[in-house]
């Protein structure tokens, strides 16, 4: 199986992404139903679990904790503050006082004594990173955390916050369909020695195929306010899905684990975080590990799936102000 480096601990090279274990894609699976999955990536080999103070505004943080407690020596455990849920409602907020109140109770939640990869979500603008890495910085002298993150910052915000303390992993949207790591955060991470999570490696499950209409993404799906899940962008994304669809075949692969199978090749510092709420979706993507790429595959995916042949941005407007990139592609 192959593996990855996530500062000094070693993982199988795809994890766990837990947020729709708790919403964000429609009715989330019952508690029983979402600790059996995660009970099975751990049994299937995933040995790397993410979560995130606002993932069910904490309730995710609960589920994992619950879940995993009896395997808490054996999983590397990721999650994140910075964007929590406020009166029921998503807040991006880095300032320090605030930070020290997320990790004390991201622990109950957890049911841990420290959390081995702790993200900064998102990077709060009105506050300098240099600030926001400083309250972080004393969570890992106090050992509540073992290893520093971001998430969605561009190479100069990552440069900023290394040189107060080294930043162990980076996590980004990236997908075949979403490129906008390739300009720059993605080489800085090898320099510097950070790994790269790729969060939403199939697209938000687009890739997987069967998406066809806005009207299938039910009530509560966050996919109804994202562009590419909208018409114009819809139709037009699909007019290269039957080629994908192809190639996937001609790899006897589905085309969910072409996409994992591509990122991998992208750098033996990436570990793409697939989620799901299906157990045949989660062998799936874990079957990702065994397949192996020609040239000419990559060659024709990255002809056919690019920035270029990929239409509308990932987040509406107002979203996309929140995002800390070079571009928004």
């Amino acid at each position: 199986m192959q593996q990855r480096n996530i500062g000094s601990h070693q993982v199988p090279a795809i994890g766990l992404g837990c947020m729709n274990l708790s919403h964000a894609y429609g009715h989330p699976p019952s508690e029983a139903d979402a600790i059996t999955l995660l009970h099975r990536a751990f049994e299937l080999g995933v040995r790397h679990f993410d979560t995130a103070a606002l993932y069910g505004f904490g309730s995710n943080e609960t589920l994992v904790g619950k879940a995993l407690k009896s395997l808490r020596g054996e999983i590397h455990l990721a999650s994140k503050c910075g964007m929590t849920g406020v009166d029921g409602k998503r807040v991006i907020d880095g300032r320090p006082e605030t930070l020290v109140k997320t990790i004390d109770e991201a622990l109950q939640r957890l049911q841990t004594d420290h959390i081995d990869l702790y993200y900064l979500h998102r990077w709060d603008k009105s506050v300098p990173i240099e600030e926001s890495m400083g309250a972080l910085s004393k969570m890992v002298e106090e050992g509540k955390v073992g290893a520093l993150g971001l998430s969605e910052v561009s190479a100069d915000t990552l440069r900023k916050a290394h040189a107060v303390h080294p930043i162990t992993a980076v996590q980004t949207e990236y997908s075949l369909w979403t490129r906008n790591a390739e300009i720059a955060v993605l080489d800085l991470c090898r320099e510097i020695g950070a790994t790269f999570v790729a969060f939403s490696p199939i697209g938000r499950g687009f890739l997987c195929g069967g998406i066809d209409r806005p009207e299938q993404l039910v009530e509560g799906d966050i996919r109804r306010g994202m562009p590419r899940f909208q018409e114009p962008y819809l139709s037009a994304n699909q007019e290269w899905m039957a080629k994908f669809a192809t190639l996937a075949a001609e790899n006897n692969c589905s085309m969910a684990q072409l996409c994992l199978a591509w990122l991998l090749t992208r750098g033996e510092h990436v570990l793409p975080i697939p989620g799901t709420t299906s157990l045949a979706h989660l062998e799936e993507n874990v079957g990702a590990l065994e397949l192996v790429l020609s040239e000419e595959t990559l060659g024709k995916l990255n002809e056919l799936i690019n920035p270029n042949t990929v239409q509308g941005p990932r987040y509406p407007a107002a979203t996309q102000q929140e995002i800390d990139t070079e571009e928004f592609a």
